[in-house]
């Protein structure tokens, strides 16, 4: 019995979900204190979809100071858009005890146009990362230049794109050690030529709302462009077979090895079509796999509005499982990866659906909140247009934050109002990123708000579970490591986690690989497959810091985080 006792000690300190322990998981909003305080463009009354979308949020570290800077995307309005745009992004860089300024016209940030999405990586290996931004009417690249300065290459490195682009992310697809880049692109639309209520078009009018229906408008095809390794691309979709040539409405996307094959296939989410599984042929092309593998569609066979992506191990299976938002009346889809069986939507026996089915929802991501070695799931909701609070009976345009917390047998609790999310006025939201802004071990959250300034959610959660933190440094792969996966095993427990460039809607979470390892002081083993296939093997590595791993020299450089304390 002692023996039992023992081995039991820390599961039960850890307070695993599993066991009946409630959550100890708490966050507090400190936008305003830290310094987030510039308002979007957002349009006061939106008619359409171009107005409506847009969110992206990043976090990376701008200079490489050791410190998370948060880049979030400007909307516009159609007079503004008309009239030559905004500035697409506005850039705060973190200072001292969690305090930001904004240094968006100092750090070169000026391309105006209609910003949407982002995604963060170092595509060109010099060891800094470098800025994506997807647009209405054209994208934009940032060259990271060193300590925050950026020029503008994008004429120069041929990614313009064009159209109404949606989601971007970073993947070495063919893993010849050069980044290549996905977007996803939308509706058509042109702001010149827009319906009114006087002039209608057959787009024109939603539920008797005067709005934009994006349901009966046309698609945009989608874009991959191939990075030669000379700091230029070549737009590759049709050659590569992603080109969508039904013209979905694409939106969130997101690469991940989710089939175990050391090679990165893709997510993408369409609105009001089915969902995209690109799996990687290993030889530059991609078969499309969403039908077969049962993530194309909602349990009952139907095309919902899917919205944003994120891959992750939630169950610690070994497998990669997708969450995949979508619109109001609709199960968030929740998508169990059995392997060779495929994908199994677990959405209402996860007990996700009972409690998000009537929202519109967008930004999502895993993330172990609590650092218990099970990854929990946030999903950022709001409606599209302000004008549905004048429908009787109806959601509202500002919907909670939902926050499920991981009960290790497969289901999920809501917790997010007893861990803080909602305690403040509710908004609506788009993208979320995540990341440990202030290097405490805990994972952070900030949020895209429309017509407010981001929300940043610190996480105090505080309990006697240890956690650490990767950053992984390619020498022979891409120098950020996209796409490299690091398998950490700790008492009985083995979790997976990948280096992601773009994922939850339109966002870019921190590259640092974070994993909560409970009760356990020691990792057994940590192991790591580089992108270009190469592993790595660190024995006992110790628990509470945040390491720095160069491929093919092991440990670099060692942060030593606080001892776990419980409240």
């Amino acid at each position: 019995m002692k023996r039992i006792l023992t081995m039991m000690l820390p599961i039960l300190l850890s307070g695993v979900s599993a066991l009946g322990q409630s959550s100890t998981i708490h966050f507090r909003e400190i936008g305003k204190e830290a310094g987030i305080t510039r308002i979007p463009y957002s349009a006061k009354n939106q008619h359409y979809v171009v107005e409506t979308i847009s969110g992206g949020v990043a976090l990376f570290d701008c200079d490489n100071d050791g410190k998370l800077d948060i880049l979030v995307v400007n909307d516009s309005t159609i007079e503004q858009a008309r009239a030559g745009g905004v500035p697409m992004v506005t850039l705060y860089h973190q200072g001292e005890n969690l305090k930001f300024t904004d240094i968006t016209e100092q750090a070169g940030l000026t391309r105006k146009g209609w910003g949407m999405g982002l995604a963060v990586a170092d595509y060109d290996n010099d060891g800094l990362p470098d800025i994506y931004v997807t647009g209405y009417n054209g994208n934009v690249l940032y060259h990271n230049l060193g300590g925050c300065k950026f020029e503008d290459v994008t004429e120069k490195a041929g990614v313009r794109g064009g159209g109404f682009s949606s989601g971007a992310a970073w993947a070495d697809y063919d893993r010849d050690g050069h980044l290549d880049l996905f977007v996803s692109r939308y509706v058509h639309t042109d702001i010149n030529h827009l319906p009114t209520a006087e002039n209608p078009s057959k787009n024109f009018f939603h539920k008797g709302l005067p709005v934009e229906n994006p349901w009966t408008m046309d698609g945009e095809s989608d874009l991959l462009f191939h990075n030669r390794g000379d700091n230029t691309f070549e737009e590759v979709s049709k050659k590569a077979g992603v080109d969508d040539p039904s013209k979905r409405f694409g939106l969130g996307v997101v690469w991940g090895d989710y089939d175990n094959s050391g090679w990165p296939s893709l997510l993408v989410a369409n609105d009001t079509g089915p969902n995209f599984l690109y799996h990687n042929k290993h030889d530059g092309t991609f078969e499309e796999v969403g039908m077969l593998s049962g993530v194309a569609l909602s349990p009952e066979g139907h095309e919902v509005g899917n919205m944003g992506v994120d891959m992750g191990d939630f169950d610690r299976d070994g497998r990669l499982d997708f969450s995949i938002t979508d619109y109001a009346d609709q199960p968030k889809g929740l998508y169990w990866n059995q392997g060779d069986l495929g994908f199994t939507d677990i959405t209402y026996s996860s007990k996700i659906a009972q409690s998000s089915l009537a929202y519109v929802s967008w930004g999502t991501g895993f993330a172990d909140f609590e650092n218990s070695g099970l990854p929990d799931l946030v999903i950022a909701s709001g409606h599209v247009y302000p004008d549905v609070d004048t429908v009787p009976k109806n959601v509202k345009y500002r919907e909670p934050l939902l926050l499920y917390h991981n009960k290790g047998d497969r289901t999920f609790e809501d917790i997010a109002g007893q861990a803080g999310l909602n305690d403040g006025p509710m908004y609506s939201r788009r993208g979320v990123a995540f990341g440990d802004l202030n290097n405490d071990g805990n994972v952070d959250m900030v949020i895209f708000n429309v017509g407010a300034p981001p929300s940043v959610f610190i996480n105090e959660t505080r309990n006697s579970n240890h956690r650490v933190l990767f950053k992984l440094v390619g020498t022979k792969s891409n120098r950020g490591a996209v796409g490299a996966r690091i398998t950490v095993a700790a008492g009985a427990r083995s979790q997976i986690e990948e280096v992601k460039a773009g994922s939850s809607y339109l966002s870019t979470n921190d590259p640092r690989l974070h994993f909560g390892l409970g009760g356990s002081a020691m990792m057994d083993e940590v192991k790591i497959r580089w992108p270009n296939g190469n592993v790595e093997s660190l024995k006992n590595v110790a628990a509470d810091a945040i390491y720095t791993i160069t491929e093919g020299q092991g440990i670099t450089a060692t942060i030593k985080l606080a001892p776990p304390a419980p409240r």
